[in-house]
């Protein structure tokens, strides 16, 4: 009997201590991160693999759906081999200024039963992994139609790895600019001003395609990249509200101000073409659409509706211009335009959250912040130490990466290889066979 009695009040205590560990779990919290992990991993394919894939040329469609679904493979793995723990180190561990420690390499530690806050440590780093894979995929834009494929492997792991997960860990994980104050909701810094500057340093570093400039290269399907835009604008809702890391007030608005940049990019690019060239054009209001999507970024989780109309707006205004000076004053061959939409939109908006986000412009403010901050003026100095930080480490390490793929196995396709496509070439197959 008494055994009996000592086995009831052992399954009680268990019983207890199930129920309280189950509790630091909230379910809905859970629910929503799984479906933003799902959304932003959307995002790159079939997303980023559409949008970019209709946008080249008939002979090169399928090298860029190749690029994109095998950095989706690649950075996966190599995210829980060494980038976790080089953007996180150990979870609830204080970390270094630079870079996280490296106690989690293979997600070491981590089991069924480990927490991230009221999320699964398991599912925090499965959607931080999905920034991971999109950050690089970003880049493909810049070197599209005349990079080799193995180079772009080789490039994208290490600049993964020696880039990304840095600037991750300094402004997310623990590091000098999230200390500092950078307000970067979900990866101006991080994701666009990062990818985008590597973009315009491996555009300059491999030289134009062949015949740019002179040889007209329209895209070749835009019912394709019409609908990745589309895909796109939905998989930003997991991209921009998930970085709230809860299902709570701040994610909804952060879907909110998402939605409406988007909206208002859209239609202030269309404009600016309506206006100067008489009429709007469909790859002007997608790409209007990703401009004011990837300029709220950073400001999501701090500025409140109408603040996200006038950052839309300035998005599609000023990367339209930006696009244009690019490419006919300046004449780099950034092939899929990644630095003027992404990188201006990503300084641009990471600037303006310093603005928006301060309690003194209420009616433009979201959640308000304030701590730490004596006026705007100090937060946008702040937010201007961000985007310069990035800048400057994203072009040094990134030209060195270049310069090293150059000498192990050379970066770019011949002249001959890049005449037939990259798809032929490449990969012995071709995108339609009508």
């Amino acid at each position: 009997m008494k055994t009996i009695s000592l086995v009831v009040m052992l399954l009680g205590i268990l019983s207890v201590s199930t129920q309280a560990s189950a509790g630091d779990l909230n379910s809905g919290d859970t629910a929503w991160i799984l479906t933003s992990t799902a959304l932003v991993l959307f995002m790159t394919i079939p997303g980023l693999s559409l949008f970019y894939g209709g946008l080249v040329r008939v002979k090169n469609v399928l090298s860029v759906l190749m690029q994109c679904f095998a950095l989706t493979c690649l950075m996966s793995l190599l995210w829980v081999v060494m980038g976790y723990t080089i953007a996180f180190g150990s979870d609830g561990v204080e970390q270094g200024r630079w870079i996280g420690d490296f106690v989690n390499l293979f997600l070491a530690g981590m089991t069924m039963d480990s927490m991230n806050g009221s999320i699964p440590s398991t599912l925090f780093a499965s959607f931080q992994m999905t920034f991971a894979i999109i950050t690089p995929a970003l880049i493909v834009g810049s070197f599209a139609e005349r990079m080799r494929f193995s180079s772009m492997l080789l490039f994208s792991a290490i600049w993964m790895l020696v880039v990304y997960a840095p600037i991750c860990h300094w402004v997310w994980g623990g590091g000098w600019l999230g200390t500092m104050g950078l307000q970067d909701f979900a990866g101006g810094t991080v994701v666009h001003i990062s990818a985008a500057v590597a973009a315009l340093v491996t555009a300059i570093v491999m030289g134009p395609r062949k015949g740019f400039g002179r040889v007209a290269m329209p895209p070749h399907n835009l019912t394709m990249t019409i609908t990745g835009a589309g895909m796109l604008w939905v998989g930003w809702f997991g991209f921009n509200a998930g970085s709230a890391v809860a299902a709570d007030s701040s994610a909804a608005m952060a879907m909110l101000v998402t939605h409406l940049s988007a909206a208002a990019g859209s239609l202030a690019w269309m404009t600016m073409e309506w206006i100067r060239h008489g009429k709007p054009s469909v790859l002007g209001i997608v790409t209007g659409m990703v401009a004011g999507l990837g300029t709220i970024t950073p400001a999501a989780g701090s500025v409140g509706p109408a603040a996200a109309v006038v950052i839309g707006c300035s998005a599609g205004v000023i990367c339209y211009f930006a696009t244009n000076y690019l490419k006919q004053v300046l004449k780099v061959d950034d092939s899929l335009d990644v630095f003027p939409v992404h990188g201006v939109g990503g300084m641009l908006g990471t600037l303006l959250a310093g603005v928006f986000c301060s309690t003194e412009l209420g009616i433009f403010s979201g959640n308000g912040f304030s701590d730490g901050v004596d006026s705007i003026v100090g937060q946008v100095g702040i937010q201007a130490t961000g985007v310069a930080a990035t800048i400057i480490y994203t072009v040094i390490t990134t030209f060195i990466i270049l310069k090293l793929v150059d000498m192990i196995i050379g970066l770019r396709v011949d002249e001959e290889q890049e005449n037939r496509g990259l798809d032929l070439v490449l990969h012995d197959e071709r995108g339609y066979d009508l």
